[in-house]
């Protein structure tokens, strides 16, 4: 058995291995063109473009619209606006509960807040995503609608929490942030629910440094978000539609939530990148989980769609936490990059326990959506260890980040390591 390097034996890789940013490192001439054409133009407001014949935020729209297979696609200034004007989109506010995964970024939480509606947290499986089943036990009468967010390139269990979903006639907004181009049993991710958002900031697959989508085939969910990001979106119409009749029977007072032309060109731009990027990372991915999967003492993630994974990040789990760290530190040693997910060492803002807002109990009261004289329902507050199950797995589980870089030869290398260490340690 070979010495681990931790232990001064001589590492699996001479230089380490570590991912890094997806669609900003491909940028090249391309997005230099895209955005010089912008700023030639002189026409950095997007209706302004439009109505000057081209807009590439309508491209982007036109774009998503075809790539999903959605009817309406709305372009904001980033995926959190996303998921506030597509909360609007279906309604959900005062008075209502929200029901959101244990593990996702803190954008997610503070959506619902925004939108005026309560955040329910729901524990997470095995798959890190929404545990459909603690889904159905958090439904209460005042539950109008579920986020399930799909982690770190992961599909969630989709079917599954349609399933719970329609049995509750619950509205399906779908957090598709960190998995644009994934994909679920054939469809899109971001299709399958009711409506779907995506971001475009940097740390995303492709990227504008901030930008978002909202994805639907529902006019009036649409409709509705469009007024959320648009303050003045209603006001630039016409009163009636072809055969004469109103065209809203609502009107929302709208925040600016609006997405500029520069920021629309570059990712019009990263468009082509996206299908190369995860090709790359999938083959990586599908590479290191062959080799790992006969690794005793180690369990994978389990994926609910390994064909639709992006392939961004591949995680296991160890027997308990205290191993979880003794693995990871030795595995960096051996110069493969990774950490595990929940060591209580950094506040990860992904983890629902390190949300301030709704953690510290220092929420403004008139800002604080359950302590909303509208609201009746039950959740008087939050606590850190109100979903143990969630934490337990984040804090065994160790995830290691892929790019497009990583050569299937990288992919041997993380597997010859992992199995060293886990002869040594397991």
């Amino acid at each position: 058995m070979s010495k681990l390097a931790i232990e001064g034996g001589k590492p699996v890789r001479d230089e380490l291995l570590h991912a890094g940013f997806h669609g900003s490192s491909e940028i090249d001439q391309k997005e230099i063109d895209a955005v010089m054409q912008v700023l030639q133009g002189k026409t950095l407001f997007r209706f302004l473009a439009e109505s000057a014949g081209h807009s590439w935020a309508k491209e982007v729209e036109d774009w998503y619209c075809e790539q999903v297979g959605c009817a309406y696609g709305l372009a904001v200034s980033s995926g959190t606006n996303a998921l506030i004007s597509a909360l609007y989109g279906v309604d959900a506010g005062p008075g209502d509960e929200v029901i959101i995964p244990a593990y996702t970024y803190v954008a997610t939480a503070a959506a619902v807040i925004a939108a005026g509606a309560v955040p329910v947290i729901a524990e997470v499986d095995a798959s890190l995503n929404l545990d459909p089943d603690d889904l159905e036990s958090k439904i209460t009468p005042h539950t109008r609608a579920v986020v399930p967010v799909h982690m770190r390139g992961v599909p969630a269990r989709m079917n599954e929490i349609m399933a719970v979903a329609n049995k509750y006639e619950l509205l399906v907004v779908e957090d598709v942030a960190q998995s644009n181009g994934g994909v679920y049993q054939g469809q899109p991710l971001g299709s399958l629910g009711h409506v779907g958002c995506f971001s475009f900031q940097q740390y995303k697959v492709i990227t504008a440094g901030e930008g978002g989508m909202v994805v639907t085939d529902d006019r009036k969910v649409y409709d509705r978000a469009r007024m959320q990001h648009d303050a003045a979106a209603r006001f630039w119409e016409a009163g009636d539609d072809d055969e004469g009749n109103p065209l809203y029977d609502f009107v929302l007072s709208g925040e600016n939530y609006r997405i500029s032309e520069l920021a629309a060109a570059l990712v019009w731009a990263q468009r082509e990148r996206l299908g190369p990027i995860l090709e790359r990372c999938r083959a990586v991915k599908r590479r290191a989980v062959e080799g790992l999967a006969g690794i005793e003492g180690i369990t994978l993630q389990d994926v609910p769609d390994p064909e639709g994974d992006c392939g961004i990040t591949l995680t296991f789990f160890l027997a308990n936490p205290e191993l979880a760290k003794q693995f990871s530190g030795a595995l960096r040693a051996e110069n493969i990059h990774c950490g595990t997910v929940h060591d209580k060492q950094i506040p990860d803002r992904h983890i629902y326990s390190y949300w301030p807002y709704m953690m510290s109990g220092l929420a403004d009261d008139r800002r604080a959506p359950w302590k909303s004289p509208w609201y009746h329902g039950d959740v008087k507050g939050y606590s850190p260890d109100q979903c143990p199950r969630s934490l337990d797995y984040l804090s065994r589980a160790i995830m290691i980040f892929i790019d497009q870089t990583f050569t299937l030869q990288d992919a041997d290398l993380i597997v010859e390591a992992v199995d060293k260490v886990a002869r040594a340690l397991l």
